[in-house]
């Protein structure tokens, strides 16, 4: 394996201010800033670094092999050298990696198109990987000698997460290894694996075994065979298009939608199953006729069974596209935020104003009027809605009615930031 000097370091342009808008958009972008939310012990100083990074006061960005680096100016125009550390994976860790990620070609896919899906993460951890960070992985390094997260090191830490948006291999060089030398062993392994595939297929000649030998050892049972493979998709349902008329009220088109719909329920909780440790499974609550009937709808049945769903759904029409576009977003929980309205008490509230009131410089924050769980923002049609997991949800009104406008997070700006982005694009 080669290694290139020139792979192990990125540096990237000192990124313009971002007035108004959350620092990650993507998933991992999120989690990248949970880590660093979680680690620091003072909140005014991730307050700080928010305002640092949004005035664009870091300089370029060094990426390499268990460090980032830059210089952030101070709000008194002192410039200081702030690093963060990340452990790098082992070179064990990485072969590890590196296998599994050639046995699962649609790994390889979406790190090309600058993705990272789930699975990806989640294939990674069961084999004791962790890619992303976790609480207390940031370790920060500051040249005003701060011992803990600074505003410096954390400005650097939020300005990252606009960078591992755009490109994911910014977090595996972090990791240790480079964009080119990662994808060229990915494709020296995945040729090895080629050529091994080939060379089991090629017929060998039968070897005989001596007839004492065999009776001498015919008492000893045979070892059991390997586990079946698990299919990488649901099953073909049975068709019901037979010469056989149905009987009264049996609708053959709506059974085969439910079948197949059914049969990939089954194939989804069988992987969920096989990824998860079974004492730390999630013992799903059983939905209601209303809320499965939303689930079904988000699995394109025909027209008629759509409408089926929707008059027994109890829902105007309106509502019913409302539902079904929160479930693509979330699922049942995104459902739940747009069905319930609930108070909002003791600490769960004390959390909910200080996260609003951390989201944004004094200058910037949004007015907002709270009923329950949901927060409006005066003079525009946007909307903030806590769910009961403490995650925020965008909301837009749209023809007087309050409508989802993207997925949850844990930030507050972030959430809004989608709603905002949205009327501009249709602005």
């Amino acid at each position: 394996m080669t290694r290139h000097d020139d792979d192990l370091e990125r540096t990237f342009a000192a990124l313009p201010p971002a007035h108004g808008r959350g620092f990650a958009q993507t998933w991992w972008g999120q989690t990248w800033l949970k880590a660093l939310e979680e680690t620091a012990l003072d909140s005014s100083q991730l307050k700080a670094g928010r305002r640092l990074a949004r005035a664009g006061a870091v300089g370029a960005v060094s990426v390499r092999p268990g460090r980032i680096t830059a210089v952030v100016q101070g709000r008194d125009h002192t410039a200081h050298r702030a690093d963060v550390l990340l452990e790098e994976l082992t070179a064990e860790e990485w072969d590890r990696f590196l296998d599994m990620a050639v046995e699962r070609a649609g790994h390889v896919a979406a790190l090309l198109d600058r993705e990272m899906p789930p699975h990806l993460v989640e294939d990674a951890l069961a084999t004791g990987i962790e890619l992303l960070p976790g609480m207390g992985d940031l370790e920060p390094r500051c040249g005003c000698e701060a011992w803990d997260h600074c505003g410096h090191t954390a400005a650097l830490c939020y300005q990252v997460a606009r960078l591992l948006d755009q490109d994911p291999f910014v977090l595996l060089l972090m990791r240790g290894r480079g964009e080119r030398e990662l994808l060229n062993d990915l494709q020296a392994r995945s040729t090895a694996a080629a050529d091994s595939r080939r060379e089991r297929s090629e017929p060998s000649e039968p070897e005989g075994v001596d007839a004492a030998e065999a009776y001498a050892t015919g008492d000893i049972l045979p070892p059991l065979p390997a586990p079946a493979e698990v299919p990488a998709g649901p099953g073909v349902p049975p068709s019901l298009d037979t010469e056989t008329l149905p009987g009264p009220g049996v609708d053959p088109s709506a059974l085969e939608f439910l079948a197949a719909r059914t049969a990939a329920e089954a194939h989804r909780m069988l992987m969920e199953a096989l990824r998860t440790d079974p004492e730390q499974q999630i013992v799903e609550t059983e939905l209601s006729l209303e809320q499965d009937a939303v689930r079904l709808a988000v699995g394109g049945p025909p027209a008629h069974v759509a409408e089926r769903l929707a008059a027994g759904s109890g829902r105007g029409r309106d509502e019913w596209e409302a539902a079904v576009h929160a479930w693509r977003l979330g699922g049942v929980s995104a459902l739940s935020v747009l069905d319930e309205e609930w108070s909002v008490e003791g600490e769960t509230l004390a959390r909910a104003r200080a996260a609003l009131d951390s989201a944004w410089d004094e200058e910037e924050r949004p007015a907002l009027r709270a009923q329950g769980n949901r927060w409006t923002i005066v003079g525009e049609p946007g909307q903030l809605r806590l769910g009961r997991d403490g995650r925020w949800w965008p909301y837009r009104e749209e023809r007087g009615r309050w409508v989802p406008a993207g997925g949850p997070a844990r930030d507050p700006a972030t959430a809004l930031a989608s709603v905002r982005h949205t009327d501009h694009e249709q602005a």
